[in-house]
């Protein structure tokens, strides 16, 4: 039995959730959506990464705002 099976983000990277938020938001929609300096502040996928990935609670908004506008798709 495969445990991620109803996992929305299994397969899919943190680099790939900002990459397609950014794409769909733009940094000030996302910035808008997810009130984060990294998202506000001179933005860039390599920064916004490194921030996500030493902050738990950040990254937790983030997917959630990636499963709410994509799990449809």
């Amino acid at each position: 039995m495969n445990s991620q099976a109803n996992n929305p983000l299994h397969g899919i990277t943190l680099e790939q959730v900002v990459t397609r938020l950014q794409a769909h938001y733009g940094w000030q929609g996302l910035a808008e959506r997810v009130a984060l300096n990294c998202f506000k502040n001179d933005p860039s996928i390599k920064s916004s990464l490194k921030f996500l990935r030493k902050t738990p609670w950040a990254r937790d908004k983030v997917e959630a705002l990636f499963i709410e506008t994509f799990a449809g798709r």
